[in-house]
């Protein structure tokens, strides 16, 4: 027999990690950067102050992807 892995699934917006554990990061973002949906694997009140500074810097980096500087 094969185990079931039941994990708590919860989708979010960046917004809503943002507000609870790095308010101060707030008005460094985009509202793009703010409405992104985050899926998180168990729930958001698991989630410590440097999960969602990580959260954070992963959806810059990914936001940026085909981004151009020059």
């Amino acid at each position: 027999m094969i185990g079931v892995l039941l994990m708590d699934l919860e989708t979010v917006k960046l917004a809503t990690i943002v507000e609870r554990l790095a308010p101060e990061m707030f008005e460094c973002l985009t509202s793009q950067e703010l409405e992104t949906k985050i899926v998180l694997r168990d729930g958001i009140e698991v989630l410590e102050p440097e999960d969602a500074m990580e959260i954070v810097q992963f959806s810059i980096c990914r936001g940026q992807t085909g981004t151009i500087l020059h």
